[in-house]
C-alpha cells in the first residue's frame, strides 16, 4: 500500500501537470471501489472547474478545484494515477478517466479496487469522515516528542502499533515504522506508557528522518508501486532492517529478527534496540 512517502512523491509528480488545467469531462468505468464512486456527483461538481492545487493529507491526495471543490483520492493497495495523451483505449483496470482539455487525461488505475475517489467542498473537508479523525502530519510542527508522550500516557500498547495508528500520527506505515524504531534504538514491542522523554525525542527525530529520506528517494517499491511517471522508488535499497530477517545488523552484526504484531511483520536488531 502506498504510504506517505509514495503518495507525496505522486503528488509532486502530478502537481505541475495538473495545476492550471480544467477538468472537461469525467468517465467512470467501474463504480465499485472501496467506496462506491458517485458518477453523477463527479460529473456535476468536477467538470468545467480548473485545478488550483494538488495537496496531500495523510495518504489522501486532495485535488483542489476552483473555487471551492476538492477531489479526495486514495490509492488503496494498488492504485495508480497517471497523466497522458487523450485516448479512448482504456487499460483493463482504468476505472476513472478525467479529461483535461482536448489533449490530456488523468487516469486512475487500480487492479484490486481498494482505492476511492470522492468529492466535497473546502468548508466540509475537515469534518469529512475520512479526514476528521486523522492525527498530525509527521513532518509538521504539530508532531513533537511532547505530543507523542501525551498521546501515550497510561497506554500499554506496543510502540510499533502506536506509531501506525493514523489517529496518533498519519503516514507511518509498516515498513517505515520498523525503520524508525531501528534508528531510535527502541524495540517494537516496548509499551508506550513506559517510555521516557528521551525515547520520545529519539522516536520523533527518527520518524522525521526516515520519512524525509524516503521522499527524497521517491518512496519504496517492494511489489508494484510506481510514481505518476511510471518510475519505481529507491528507498527499498536503503532499508536497514525491514525484510532483512537473519541478516547481520549494520551496527553490531547481530542477526535481525522478525516477529508478527497485529498480523504485520516487524523487524528489529535485538542488540541495538531495547
Amino acid at each position: 500500500m502506498p504510504e506517505l512517502p509514495e503518495v507525496e512523491t505522486i503528488r509532486r509528480g502530478l502537481e505541475p501537470q495538473l495545476v492550471g488545467r480544467a477538468i472537461t469531462g469525467v468517465r467512470v468505468r467501474q463504480q465499485q471501489l472501496r467506496d462506491r464512486v458517485d458518477t453523477r456527483a463527479l460529473q456535476r461538481e468536477a467538470v468545467d472547474r480548473a485545478i488550483t492545487a494538488v495537496d496531500r493529507r495523510a495518504k489522501y491526495l486532495l485535488v483542489r478545484l476552483h473555487p471551492d471543490r476538492v477531489l479526495i483520492i486514495h490509492l488503496g493497495m494498488t492504485g495508480r494515477l497517471s497523466v497522458g495523451p487523450r485516448t479512448r483505449e482504456d487499460a483493463l483496470h482504468d476505472h476513472l478517466i478525467f479529461d483535461l482539455g482536448d489533449d490530456l487525461q488523468l487516469r486512475y488505475n487500480d487492479a484490486r479496487r481498494f482505492g476511492m475517489c470522492l468529492i466535497t467542498t473546502d468548508a466540509q473537508l475537515a469534518a469529512h469522515p475520512r479526514m476528521q479523525h486523522l492525527g498530525p502530519e509527521p513532518l509538521s510542527s504539530a508532531f513533537t516528542a511532547e505530543y507523542l508522550r501525551e498521546q501515550a500516557r497510561g497506554s500499554r500498547r506496543p510502540i510499533k502499533n502506536f506509531l501506525m495508528d493514523a489517529k496518533v500520527v498519519v503516514g507511518v506505515g509498516n515498513i517505515y515504522a520498523s525503520e524508525c524504531l531501528y534508528l531510535a534504538r527502541i524495540r517494537p514491542t516496548r509499551e508506550v506508557g513506559r517510555l521516557r522523554p528521551m525515547h520520545w525525542t529519539r522516536i520523533c527525530e527518527a520518524v522525521r528522518r526516515v520519512l524525509q529520506t524516503a521522499i527524497e528517494h521517491r518512496g519504496t517499491t517492494l511489489s508494484d508501486y510506481v510514481d505518476s511517471e511510471g518510475r519505481e522508488g529507491d528507498f527499498q535499497n536503503q532499508l536497514l532492517v525491514y525484510g532483512r530477517e537473519g541478516e547481520a545488523c549494520a551496527k553490531d552484526r547481530r542477526r535481525i529478527v522478525r516477529i508478527v504484531q497485529a498480523g504485520r511483520s516487524s523487524y528489529y536488531c535485538p542488540g541495538c534496540q531495547r
